[in-house]
């Protein structure tokens, strides 16, 4: 009797806490056996001197995404979702950015027909806010939170995509009352502009520059801004 769609056979198993060598039975898509040895498969696979990993989730990948006029990402969903796989990654997942100007939800949308039949492994999206409109705060996020997009990122930099104070607590707002995740690219925008403008007036502008321009300091100055707007938002609530 076929207990088992697949059995993987004869690999050092890696756990979370442990490593030992058995059988894998999968019925329907899931692990529903560990054994030393398991019976009654449709199919088998020979794991013998391989290792058996947990398959990857890497949370900040970049595809198929635009980054200037006329720049776009070297890998499309095809690449860079067959890269992951070869590379041990079953879940990835990319930037959902949205165009100042226009619809969150009308550029995540976008985005999701150029992943759709193009996957490889399964794919999420974070989602980039660089236009936290009424409607965006108010309807657009909370629909998409809904719908399963539960992480944002938004930036302190960058001039497409830099948020002020109150945008960035009117975002953190948002997230707190949907429980969604936030990430925050923290770098003084300010500060880097004033640095920038100094070192080009100087002639300063080798790609060596850009580093100069982005010292430590301007991390560590707005991650402690945002970390206090971030817990102001929640002492709020």
């Amino acid at each position: 009797m076929t207990q088992f769609d697949l059995a993987i056979r004869g690999g050092s198993i890696v756990t979370a806490s442990d490593e030992f060598r058995g059988d894998i039975g999968i019925r329907d898509g899931r692990i529903v056996a560990l054994a030393e040895r398991i019976e009654g498969a449709a199919r088998e696979i020979d794991a013998s001197g391989l290792l058996v990993l947990p398959g990857g989730i890497d949370s900040h990948v970049h595809i198929s995404q635009a980054s200037g006029p006329d720049i776009v990402m070297a890998d499309d969903f095809a690449s860079a979702t067959r890269a992951a796989a070869a590379g041990g990654n079953t879940t990835v997942l990319p930037f959902a950015l949205q165009i100042k100007g226009t619809s969150l939800r009308t550029c995540v949308e976008e985005y999701r027909k150029l992943a759709e039949g193009e996957c490889y492994v399964d794919t999420a999206f974070h989602l980039i806010i660089s236009d936290p409109t009424t409607v965006v705060l108010g309807q657009e996020l909370p629909a998409l939170v809904r719908d399963g997009y539960t992480s944002f990122k938004v930036f302190m930099t960058y001039d497409d995509l830099v948020l002020n104070d109150k945008q960035l607590l009117e975002v953190f707002d948002v997230a707190r009352r949907e429980q969604a995740l936030v990430m925050v690219h923290c770098e003084g925008y300010d500060a880097i502009r004033h640095l920038t403008d100094r070192l080009e007036q100087e002639g300063h502008i080798a790609p060596y520059y850009h580093g100069v321009s982005r010292p430590e300091a301007v991390e560590r100055e707005a991650t402690h801004r945002a970390s206090v707007m971030l817990k102001s938002s929640v002492c709020r609530s």
